[in-house]
């Protein structure tokens, strides 16, 4: 009998073909055909560089085996092998538990340089995931595409609202979808998913009702965000998904939010808002938001905002290109909410949800320590303790 080994693969009916673990692999272990990807066994050395990145979770899969899978075997898979039982004496059986370990540990390790594994809130829904995937998609029908931002500036964001029909989809706040856009890429290989943070709460756009909206910014080279740009009342559209098990929306109505976000960002936190809306009208504040863009006209949901009561949301605006004021992006403002952050910091029951471009996370990240030194606090240590906790959550893309 050969070795047993514990082998590295990628579940083809999660895996969304972004090829992030691809571009992640330090020693090309991932390679891909137009159906699969896949990691080859006598490439991999359990780096783990390829785990935190992949959006939906499909690349942390694993199996022990006496011979490894052979690419051609998973090129061909439209969904994992079952675990095979080939624990059959007392020395296998050890083995596979070492092997458990071993893989455990590395992961452990793999997450330490993003804070550690993400956590959701303690109260959140449990979320479907994977439900639909490229091989089987659901098909949504365009209901509405409306501008958000005022025609003649430089951002063109779109609220998109998907009808689902008769398909169950059950997706939740915080939760994403895929969106499968027709055509090729320039190899000649079907475009990619793209992946889109859910801004309607779990009941619909309008309560009680299958549907779901999108926010999405017109990017100039943006193969899907023009796609859905331009869709029109009525098209129809492949979508996979619900992803995301994690960035969730706590039910506990004792919780505070602190909600901090640049542009599209603000797609989970305007489904937030309308779940706490919703659900708990009788509750007095808890949510606090803090959101960037570069000027009024560009800040997307602007004016459904002004129509948020301040009983349920205190609103942080901040603006970074407004003529003839300072520049301000939410990180500086947050500064200025010193005492009222640090005594959110201070209570177990906050929790602090960021999503937006990567190159916020760092100002953001960098605001809360001057916050914390302030107040006496260790931000390392606090951060730490939310996100273990399942209190710290961030989304960047």
């Amino acid at each position: 009998m050969n070795a047993i080994v514990k082998q590295h693969l990628i579940d083809p009916e999660i895996c969304i073909r972004c090829g992030t673990c691809e571009e992640t692999c330090p020693i090309d272990a991932v390679t891909h055909n137009d159906d699969n990807y896949v990691v080859d066994a006598e490439k991999c050395n359990y780096c783990m560089d390829c785990i935190a990145p992949c959006p939906t979770g499909s690349i942390d899969n694993w199996r022990v085996v006496n011979t490894p899978y052979s690419l051609d075997e998973q090129f061909s898979w439209e969904e994992l092998p079952e675990q095979e039982d080939i624990a059959t004496d007392e020395g296998a059986a050890a083995t596979m538990e070492a092997l458990e370990d071993e893989i455990s540990a590395l992961l452990a390790e793999a997450h330490k340089g993003t804070g550690g594994k993400p956590v959701a809130p303690a109260s959140a829904a449990k979320p479907s995931v994977n439900l639909y995937s490229r091989s089987k998609p659901a098909i949504a029908t365009v209901q509405g595409n409306l501008r958000l931002t005022e025609e003649g500036t430089g951002n063109d964001v779109r609220h998109i609202v998907l009808d689902l029909g008769d398909t169950v989809f059950p997706v939740l706040e915080g939760q994403s979808i895929g969106i499968i856009p027709p055509g090729e890429d320039a190899g000649g290989k079907p475009q990619g998913v793209r992946l889109y943070s859910v801004a309607s709460a779990r009941d619909g756009e309008r309560p009680n009702t299958n549907n779901l909206s999108l926010t999405v910014k017109r990017e100039e080279v943006g193969v899907c965000s023009n796609y859905l740009c331009d869709l029109k009342r009525g098209d129809k559209v492949q979508v996979t998904g619900p992803f995301g098990a994690t960035f969730l929306i706590p039910e506990d109505p004792a919780v505070k939010l602190v909600m901090i976000c640049t542009g599209t960002g603000s797609a989970p936190f305007r489904a937030f808002t309308e779940r706490r809306r919703r659900t708990m009208p009788s509750v007095k504040g808890g949510l606090t938001l803090f959101f960037g863009a570069r000027r009024p006209e560009e800040l997307p949901y602007f004016g459904p905002l002004k129509k948020v009561p301040p009983q349920l949301m205190t609103q942080h605006l901040c603006y970074s290109r407004v003529p003839d004021a300072p520049k301000e992006y939410v990180q500086d403002r947050m500064l200025t909410c010193a005492d009222e952050l640090s005594a959110l910091l201070k209570d177990d029951g906050t929790h602090v949800f960021i999503c937006g471009l990567k190159g916020m996370e760092t100002g953001v990240d960098e605001s809360f320590a001057s916050i914390c030194r302030q107040s006496d606090l260790d931000w390392s240590a606090v951060k730490t303790a939310m996100r273990e906790s399942g209190r710290y959550h961030v989304e960047t893309y």
